[in-house]
């Protein structure tokens, strides 16, 4: 749940809002397509509801599915790094790997190098292999640790915090980055995982595969009794309508488990800019603390052409959420030495289309969406 208490009354923002428009810049990076966390935020509070959670628990279960990939950013660099390959289609095609040996290495091989030179390629190949195990752990702590540190930067609670920072965990020990197993893994986190391979394999093939592939996964990602208790939950008809419904972003907000609207004030509302712009900027390594920078020049000439505070506020989060389309570029682009080609710059120039796109969902940020656009 939610900390309100450093909050007060000063404007009204729906958090799960804010929440589902935040995962739709989250879901650019993931290469998931669009309402991958909203849809598993559906998925995953029916399995809560049918295990028995609490209220408070489904709260916290449903904040921790919106925002499981807070930490996204990362590693998107060192993914292209050290595979040489496109971080977005990295990340949307290694969601359906299972674990197997087989099946890594067949990864790895389809997915290293296919534009480097042949010494290049088969370089990094070696290095990956030699080094899976290390870099899986690397790759993934980032992630998790990073999307931890951020929640905790909005006020979300410890448990939301920590079902982030676990989300890699396996059942039975085999996951990462802690090899946590059993009930030592939060519930929110084990819950969260199986939702997200839920939503990757009924979206790419349908209901029948994410079934079977959760039979292959119980007693080794999953928790079995997680398992029996979407089968439960999935046996109607209805539930699969509502998740393929065009509203259902609109459905999990009246969902939203804080029922009313958070009252927060403006200290609140320059937390949740902030931390977007942390997402935002580990992206990339050539853009850390670029955000920060841009919203301190942007502030120092507002002061000095006199606007007043309430517009330098204004200007503030505009500068620190005026990237945030970035996150849908691949790193190979952003991060490229060289010139861009056309089909290249084509993409870069898409940013702060997506940038409008991501910031107009949000009821607080909508009138900077335009003015990020035109920025950026």
């Amino acid at each position: 749940m939610l900390d309100q208490s450093s909050t007060s009354s000063d404007k009204l923002l729906y958090l799960s809002e804010l929440l589902s428009a935040m995962s739709l810049a989250l879901d650019l990076t993931e290469g998931q397509s669009p309402g991958h966390c909203v849809r598993c935020c559906w998925i995953g509070t029916h399995i809560g509801q049918e295990v028995g959670l609490s209220e408070s628990q489904i709260s916290d279960l449903y904040y921790t599915l919106l925002l499981k990939d807070l930490g996204c950013s990362s590693n998107a660099a060192r993914i292209c790094q050290l595979y040489l390959t496109d971080d977005i289609q990295f990340k949307a095609d290694f969601k359906h790997w299972n674990g197997s040996i087989p099946q890594a290495l067949r990864f790895v091989l389809s997915h290293t190098g296919l534009k480097a030179g042949m010494a290049e390629r088969f370089s990094a190949i070696i290095k990956v292999l030699k080094d899976q195990g290390e870099i899986a752990t690397e790759l993934i702590e980032t992630r998790c640790q990073r999307g931890a540190d951020i929640a905790r930067m909005m006020r979300f609670s410890e448990n939301v915090a920590l079902g982030i920072q676990n989300l890699d965990e396996h059942w039975d020990g085999g996951g990462l980055p802690k090899k946590s197993s059993g009930t030592d893994i939060p519930i929110y986190s084990r819950i969260a995982l199986m939702s997200q391979v839920i939503d990757v394999f009924n979206t790419a093939s349908g209901r029948v595969a994410a079934i079977t592939e959760l039979d292959n996964r119980s007693g080794t990602w999953f928790h079995p009794e997680l398992v029996e208790a979407f089968k439960k939950v999935s046996s109607s008809e209805d539930f699969w309508l509502n998740l393929s419904d065009n509203n259902l972003l609109q459905n999990i907000c009246k969902n939203d488990p804080a029922q009313n609207a958070i009252i927060v004030d403006d200290d609140y509302l320059d937390d949740i800019a902030e931390a977007f712009s942390k997402v935002i900027d580990a992206k990339s390594p050539f853009t850390s603390g670029h955000s920060e920078r841009v919203t301190i020049f942007t502030d120092l000439i507002a002061e000095q052409l006199g606007y007043d505070s309430e517009t330098r506020r204004w200007l503030r989060r505009a500068a620190l959420l005026h990237d945030i389309g970035k996150l849908g570029i691949s790193n190979t682009i952003l991060d490229k030495p060289g010139k861009l080609t056309d089909e290249e710059f084509e993409q870069i120039k898409m940013h702060p289309v997506h940038s409008e796109t991501i910031l107009k969902h949000i009821s607080v940020f909508s009138d900077i969406a335009a003015c990020g656009c035109r920025t950026s």
